[in-house]
């Protein structure tokens, strides 16, 4: 299959790539990546912080200066590394729904759209190209925790289990598709919010693997419609990052994050 994947640039996103590309070596792979979810970034020092580690250390300290991976024990590719996975070189695209962005959707032909932490709403005139559909991997469970930082929210109200749902995307309506599956991780509260983000992704890109084989040998997936409201969450203000810090819970673990990086990166 032609198999689009779009993603975000920053550090999650790398880890959910690096798990899925060489699990589909049998289909032509093109990635496109946003630069970020949401608009200008939060100026609260908490959210500076985290996005320091989930964005500016990987893509500007990390990714630029990572050697081969056949010279390094960790094997977890940088961005620019992808193209051996990949049909052509990875593309910015945060214009996806303008005219421009549609065509060149378009001109790839994909069979299948895979979405992870992809910043833009995707609008109808994208949802409609691909002949089966666009999946996501949202990295909470729903239908109670739509929207972003859903595994932030889940934590900052005692939820013993955080998730990931692989659903369809049928409309712009945000996280409300058809649930495919659903993937469950158990709090650890000596880990930090990004550890725990970075380590759902072990299990959820296989659902997202198991989508795409069901497709590939013809078989549809199984889903079920989102049952109940839920609830949309948006980034958190200064009063939720106050309140989880008093929980005893960390939005970035430095050593945490130092030991992730060299044992997949270096």
């Amino acid at each position: 299959m032609n198999i689009l994947i779009l993603a975000n640039r920053d550090l999650a996103s790398n880890v959910a790539l690096n798990l899925l590309l060489p699990n589909l070596a049998q289909h032509s792979l093109s990635l496109m990546l946003s630069s970020r979810v949401g608009g200008a970034p939060s100026p609260l020092a908490g959210m500076r912080r985290l996005k320091f580690f989930e964005q500016d250390l990987p893509n500007r300290l990390l990714f630029p200066h990572l050697p081969a991976p056949e010279t390094r024990p960790g094997k977890y590719l940088s961005f620019g590394q992808m193209h051996r996975h990949l049909a052509g070189p990875a593309e910015d695209l945060n214009d996806i729904n303008t005219e421009q962005g549609v065509e060149k959707v378009r001109a790839l032909a994909p069979d299948l759209i895979l979405s992870i932490r992809y910043g833009v709403i995707l609008k109808e005139a994208v949802i409609a190209l691909p002949r089966f559909g666009v999946v996501n991997l949202h990295s909470g469970l729903l239908p109670a925790y739509r929207g972003v930082m859903a595994s932030f929210w889940a934590m900052l109200n005692g939820e013993p289990q955080l998730g990931t749902t692989c659903h369809y995307i049928q409309d712009p309506a945000i996280d409300a598709g058809d649930i495919i599956s659903c993937t469950y991780l158990p709090v650890d509260r000596e880990k930090c919010y990004l550890l725990h983000v970075l380590e759902l992704y072990r299990e959820g890109c296989q659902e997202l693997l198991k989508v795409v084989d069901m497709l590939a040998t013809g078989t549809c997936p199984v889903t079920r419609p989102q049952s109940g409201k839920g609830q949309y969450f948006s980034f958190p203000d200064q009063q939720a990052l106050d309140r989880f810090a008093a929980g005893t819970l960390q939005l970035v673990d430095e050593q945490q994050m130092l030991d992730f990086l060299q044992q997949h990166y270096y």
